[in-house]
C-alpha cells in the first residue's frame, strides 16, 4: 500500500459509446487525477476503488521514466486490451475474441470486434486477463534486487523505448499482439546487444495496428483484422515473418491440462545449481499454451543455440505434441530466451506454483544478462 486518496464523490457516467462493435468511454468526465510524487518507485501499480457499500474495482497503471537500468520490463497492455470484453453486459461489450448478439448470446472470433479502444475500463473487477503473470515475475525480481525499469507495450510501439539504456528487455506475461514498430524496435535491440527474455508462450502471434481516438489522441484504438473480409492476413507467420525468427521457437497450440516440463541439455549453464538433471520432469510447467521449434521455419542468426526442454503433452484432440524452451546467442552477443509455456512466471512466485529450479534457472539467465556475480 502506497497511498490513499481523499474520499471521492461518485458520479454516474453516461453509457459507453459503440460503433461497429468498438466500445469507447472517451466521452466520460474525469473524476479524479492522481499526481505521481517524484519519490515513488518505478513499477506496476494498481488503484483499488472501493465504494461505501463494499463494491471494489481496480485500475492498473505504470510509473516509469527514462533513466537507464539493467532490465526493462514491458507490460503487455496491448494484449490485455485485445481480451477486454468491457462492459461485459450481454449487449455492448466486445473484444477481439467475443461480442454479443441481440439475444445476449456470446459470439466467437468471426463476429468479434475488429477494433477495440483503450478508452474504457477492464471488464469484471478492472484487472486484465493474465495480469498475474506479470506480477508473479515482478514480485520475485524485485525481492532479489534486480535493477528494473518499467514500460508498456504501447511505449514500445510509440518509439519511446531506447534499448541501448538496458542490458535486457523482459516480457513477463502473455504478449500475443504486436505492431510492426514493436517488432522493429525489439529486433534492433537484439542487433545492438540488448538481450531479450520472453517468459510466456504464444508471443507475437497477431500483427496489429494502433490508431488515434476520435478526438485525435494517438494509439488509443487497437485493430487486428484476423479473418474479417479481404486483405492481407494478420498472423506474423502468414506475412512471411514467423515469430520463430525472433524468439527461436513459436506457438504450437493450447495445452488442455498441465503437463511436466522435461529438462533437456541439463549440463548447460542455464540449469546450473538448479538440481535438475537430464530428463527430469518439472510438474505442471507446460500449461495454458505452448511453443516449440518448427524445423521448416527459418531460425534467427545465432552463434549458439540450445533447446532447454522438450516436453510431450496431449492436445484437446488427444494428439501427442511437444513443447520446447529455447535460448540462443545472437551475433551481437545478445541472449534471447523463450520459455515456451504460460506456467514459467507463476513458477517464480505464485503460491502453489513455485518451483525452485525455475527460480534458479531464471536467476542464472538474468545474472548473466546483468553481469551480476
Amino acid at each position: 500500500k502506497i497511498t490513499t486518496s481523499p474520499r471521492l464523490s461518485g458520479i454516474v457516467q453516461s453509457a459507453p459509446l459503440a460503433a461497429e462493435r468498438t466500445v469507447s468511454c472517451h466521452h466520460w468526465w474525469l473524476s479524479w487525477r492522481l499526481q505521481i510524487p517524484s519519490y515513488w518507485s518505478l513499477g506496476a501499480y494498481v488503484a483499488v476503488l472501493t465504494t461505501t457499500d463494499g463494491y471494489r474495482s481496480h485500475i492498473p497503471f505504470t510509473v516509469r521514466d527514462t533513466h537507464p537500468a539493467d532490465l526493462l520490463l514491458l507490460l503487455p497492455d496491448i494484449t490485455w486490451q485485445a481480451y477486454n470484453l468491457y462492459p461485459e453486459d450481454g449487449h455492448l461489450g466486445a473484444s477481439l475474441y467475443h461480442a454479443w448478439d441481440e439475444q445476449g448470446r456470446l459470439l466467437g472470433e468471426e463476429d468479434a470486434a475488429i477494433t477495440v479502444s483503450f478508452d474504457r475500463p477492464y471488464a469484471g473487477a478492472g484487472l486484465p486477463i493474465h495480469v498475474g503473470h506479470a506480477y508473479d515475475f515482478i514480485r520475485w525480481a524485485e525481492r532479489y534486487g534486480y535493477d528494473i525499469a518499467y514500460a508498456d507495450a504501447r511505449d514500445l510501439h510509440a518509439g519511446l523505448i531506447d534499448p541501448t539504456r538496458y542490458r535486457g528487455l523482459v516480457f513477463p506475461g502473455h504478449d500475443e499482439y504486436w505492431s510492426v514498430p514493436m517488432r522493429r524496435t525489439v529486433e534492433q535491440a537484439r542487433e545492438h546487444g540488448t538481450s531479450l527474455v520472453f517468459l510466456s508462450a504464444n508471443t507475437m502471434y497477431w500483427q496489429v495496428e494502433l490508431g488515434p481516438s476520435p478526438s485525435g489522441v494517438p494509439d488509443r484504438l487497437l485493430t487486428c483484422r484476423k479473418r474479417h473480409g479481404p486483405g492481407r492476413p494478420a498472423l506474423w507467420r502468414e506475412v512471411d515473418r514467423p515469430e520463430q525468427q525472433l524468439l527461436g521457437i513459436q506457438y504450437v497450440g493450447r495445452v488442455p491440462e498441465p503437463h511436466p516440463m522435461v529438462v533437456r541439455n541439463a549440463e548447460h549453464w542455464f540449469w546450473d545449481a538448479t538440481g535438475a538433471f537430464e530428463g527430469d520432469e518439472l510438474p505442471g510447467l507446460v500449461a495454458g499454451e505452448a511453443d516449440r521449434y518448427f524445423p521448416r521455419t527459418a531460425l534467427p542468426e545465432h552463434d549458439e543455440r540450445m533447446l532447454l526442454a522438450h516436453s510431450p503433452y496431449r492436445d484437446a484432440g488427444n494428439t501427442l505434441r511437444h513443447q520446447e524452451t529455447s535460448l540462443y546467442r545472437a551475433p551481437s552477443g545478445a541472449l534471447v530466451f523463450a520459455s515456451g509455456t504460460f506456467a514459467w512466471s507463476p513458477a517464480l512466485d505464485r503460491p502453489g506454483h513455485v518451483d525452485p529450479r525455475v527460480q534458479r534457472a531464471t536467476a542464472n539467465l538474468l545474472d548473466r544478462i546483468c553481469k551480476r556475480d
